[in-house]
């Protein structure tokens, strides 16, 4: 601790042994001890003593929609990366669509890094995207660092990224395979998906029985089975039925390499309290009822689950009509991903270390960053959100830093306050105030 230039003290530091009264020592952006709370700071070094307000390692959300370039007008680096620092997440993954060009060449990633680096305000890396016709591209997106590729079983959404049948599945999957990557897949079946009531207009429960489990529950089992015969690694996006779970743990215990995520919304919203013609409520897959909620908090905490990220799928205001068949489906979560989880973990026993390991340390691990993100540990990035857990507060659109302030949080009374959001060993944010950009792009290889 003696050549440290910064030391954060607080009486509740989540580190990997647990919740501990600490004293984080860094030096040149990276964290070098984590000592008693009582320890001296060397002389020179700056104290910042956090009193009662939780220390967190920051959080890493691997599944972001940033769109930038080419639909800037829904969402941009700037402002995502202002809303997720605001939220306490210091890394963000991008997903490869939705921008134009999507992330499905190096000449594409290269003009996504080349819009990004000077608008970062905290870390940023990349998925790739397997297309039908990109197999050739993966390697290569591989070798120039994307941390690994998104597919889709269904349509995306948008015309430019199209989804894979399940010849295109196995043929990208092979390819993935064989260079050791990641696939990541939207797991719906379009027949499943086809054949499901397909009635429009205003009402919650329409849209809801127009994507049903089953068609989760079909493409997760494909995939699984991909996985297993060709022993590739593979993740599931955004998972919101709870009927897959069984498959998913039975997989897992024959061998395959799966993990898997949900979201804030699937475990905090529930299709009972979603009004009519709301369509900021909308994703795909949807928000299901209370009862499949509790199963995926079950999963969360026996493991099944591993990792819990926001899906932030912002569109212009006019794109949320009040039809859930024609209207944008994305939800809106980077600033109030934390809060939102942390409101409900702690009204069923859980506690913020928990929090912590599903939005920070594993994810980090999925994206192999667990080295130097996702833990307040020695030779860690000094990455941290600074959360004041007791004090609540109400959702007003106004005060939210994405670019279309739309929320299905709206009116919402939350706990958790977000006070500070450090990276490197910087403050990037406090209490409403922020800095210059400080982000950095990652790789892969990182």
């Amino acid at each position: 601790m003696s050549e440290a230039e910064l030391v954060l003290r607080s009486t509740r530091v989540v580190t990997p042994g647990g919740t501990r009264a600490a004293a984080v020592a860094v030096t040149g952006g990276t964290i070098t001890a984590v000592l008693p709370h009582d320890a001296p700071p060397p002389s020179g070094a700056r104290l910042e003593d956090l009193g009662d307000d939780v220390l967190l390692p920051g959080l890493v959300d691997t599944h972001v929609h940033v769109n930038d370039p080419g639909r800037t007008e829904w969402e941009g680096f700037w402002t995502a990366t202002r809303a997720a620092a605001a939220g306490g997440i210091t890394t963000l993954v991008d997903m490869p669509l939705n921008s134009l060009p999507p992330t499905t060449t190096t000449d594409h990633l290269r003009t996504k890094r080349r819009v990004a680096a000077a608008k970062a305000h905290i870390d940023v890396g990349f998925w790739g995207g397997a297309l039908p016709d990109n197999v050739k591209d993966l390697r290569p997106l591989h070798e120039a660092g994307v941390f690994g590729f998104k597919a889709f079983l269904s349509p995306s959404g948008v015309e430019e990224f199209p989804h894979l049948d399940r010849e295109r599945l196995e043929r990208s999957l092979a390819e993935i395979a064989g260079f050791g990557g990641l696939l990541i897949v939207h797991a719906e079946d379009p027949h499943r998906l086809d054949a499901a009531p397909q009635r429009g207009g205003a009402r919650y429960a329409d849209f809801l029985a127009s994507r049903p489990r089953g068609a989760e529950d079909t493409a997760i089992a494909q995939l699984l089975d991909a996985a297993r015969r060709l022993e590739a690694r593979v993740h599931i996006l955004h998972l919101s039925s709870s009927d897959a779970l069984p498959l998913i743990a039975a997989a897992r215990a024959d061998g395959v390499r799966v993990t898997v995520e949900t979201c804030p919304h699937y475990l905090t919203l529930t299709a009972e309290e979603v009004p009519d013609g709301a369509s900021e409520f909308k994703c795909c897959p949807p928000i299901r009822e209370a009862a499949n909620q509790d199963l995926l908090w079950q999963a969360l905490a026996d493991g099944t689950i591993d990792c819990v990220v926001t899906d932030h799928s912002p569109s212009t205001a006019d794109l949320k009509t009040d039809d859930f068949a024609t209207a944008w489906g994305g939800i809106s979560g980077l600033q109030l991903s934390l809060s939102a989880v942390w409101t409900e973990a702690r009204r069923r026993g859980h506690g913020l270390a928990d929090v912590a390991a599903w939005m920070s340390s594993g994810t980090a691990r999925l994206v192999g960053l667990d080295g130097r993100k996702g833990a307040i540990a020695p030779g860690h990035d000094a990455d941290f959100a600074v959360l004041a857990p007791d004090e609540s507060f109400t959702v007003d659109p106004a005060a939210l830093q994405h670019r279309n302030r739309i929320t299905a949080y709206a009116g919402r009374t939350l706990d958790g306050v977000v006070r500070s959001t450090w990276l490197r060993g910087q403050r990037i944010y406090h209490q409403g105030e922020f800095t210059e950009p400080k982000g950095r792009l990652l790789t892969r290889a990182d």
